[in-house]
Order: C-alpha cells, then sequence, then structure tokens
C-alpha cells in the first residue's frame, strides 16, 4: 500500500512521517514517534485511553487518521509536564489525590481533564463528571479522579484546595 508523508507538531516539537493512509493517530503516535504514554484501549472510542488534545480538543486517537492529523497540533500525555520537567498541576493532583490505581487511563484521564480545565478553569463537581465521561476508569470509581481535578483547578487558580466533606 502506498504510503503518505505527514507533518503534524506533538508536544511543541514538528514532527513527521510515512504512514499508510488507514494508519489511525494512535498507532502513529505509539509506533512512529514511540511516545507510548498515550494507550490503546479498545480500538472502538469507548474508553477514552488514547484521548489526546487535537488543535484544542480532546479526541480519542483511534479514530482519527494520521493524515487527518497532518498539520494539526497534537498534545499528548507526554507533553502535560511543566516546561521544566516537574509535573503539572493534574498530574500532582493524581498523585496526591490518589486519583489512579492501575493506571491505565491516566494519560488520556489527564489530557482530557486538561482541556476541560482550559474550557471551565472552575468546574463544580458536576461539571467534572460530565467533562470526563467519555473517559472510562475500571478500577477507582471515580472519587478521587474527580478530587485530583478539583486539586488541580484549585491550584491553577491560586487557592487553596480543600476537600468537601463526606
Amino acid at each position: 500500500m502506498a504510503k503518505t508523508h505527514v507533518t503534524m507538531t506533538v508536544n511543541g516539537a514538528q514532527v513527521e512521517g510515512l504512514v499508510e493512509p488507514r494508519t489511525l493517530l494512535v498507532h502513529f503516535i505509539r509506533e512512529n514517534l514511540q511516545m507510548t504514554g498515550t494507550h490503546i484501549g479498545c480500538d472502538t472510542t469507548h474508553c477514552g485511553a488514547c484521548t489526546v488534545d487535537l488543535n484544542g480538543m480532546s479526541v480519542k486517537s483511534c479514530t482519527v487518521f494520521a493524515v487527518q492529523a497532518e498539520g494539526a497540533a497534537t498534545t499528548t500525555i507526554e507533553g502535560m509536564a511543566n516546561a521544566d520537567g516537574t509535573l503539572s498541576a493534574l498530574q500532582e493532583g493524581f498523585r496526591m489525590m490518589h486519583g489512579l490505581q492501575c493506571g491505565y487511563c491516566t494519560p488520556g484521564m489527564i489530557v482530557r481533564a486538561h482541556r476541560l480545565l482550559q474550557e471551565n478553569p472552575s468546574p463544580t463537581e458536576e461539571d467534572i463528571r460530565a467533562g470526563i465521561a467519555g473517559n472510562l476508569c475500571r478500577c477507582t470509581g471515580y472519587q478521587n479522579i474527580v478530587k485530583a481535578i478539583q486539586y488541580a483547578a484549585a491550584k491553577q487558580n491560586g487557592v487553596e484546595f480543600k476537600e468537601a466533606a463526606e
């Protein structure tokens, strides 16, 4: 099968490669770019483990062809840390609030939460639950994921995070 040349920006760096037209963005990221933080969970858009930020929108990269991302700006979990390499507020929140167990959903969950906080810097618990509804976690029950996102929102807004009483 003939290959197509693609060029895009991933985590701030311009990248390029040759792909078959049917190559999914998740496979391009993992196989061509060797960035394995973006997970493949279901290949059917149900789980959200492969969520990346594409041109300012959360997308499940198992449903986008790499050729469709031509010229696009993509951010993966590898691009979530601060410029100095320290954990972002979201990564810190997931660590501090125990927002993960097995960790399989965590990269997609953090990337989705990043976009959620870009769109709504002060989300309510209901906003967070609705915002991450397309990302499944089979381990945590979501309570600590919600707390992790609340923690990050508070930190980004310069206020102290106060956990709600149970």
